[in-house]
């Protein structure tokens, strides 16, 4: 499957310098897809920024949520997630 703009939203702003939002995605995709460079083609359209928390939840098939973090931003263009570590 593939990236679809409608289906991550925004759950939490930033409140100040430093802070990271909290985005919510869902999808058919498996979680290393997510992961896959720039998966997020708008993500600086969005207003992504390395750090921000996403959950994403999985619809079909093997149903379940992973976390993520916003590892990179391009300029005008795609996000980067890397799968969060829960220690």
């Amino acid at each position: 499957m593939a990236y679809v703009t409608a289906q991550l939203n925004l759950a939490k702003p930033r409140l100040g310098d430093g802070d990271q939002a909290l985005w919510l995605m869902n999808g058919t995709d498996v979680h290393t897809d997510v992961d896959a460079a720039d998966f997020i083609s708008d993500g600086d359209d969005k207003g992504l920024k390395v750090s921000d928390v996403v959950i994403y939840v999985k619809t079909t098939a093997t149903v379940g949520a992973t976390v993520h973090s916003v590892s990179a931003v391009t300029a005008g263009g795609a996000a980067t997630l890397t799968a969060a570590i829960l220690a």
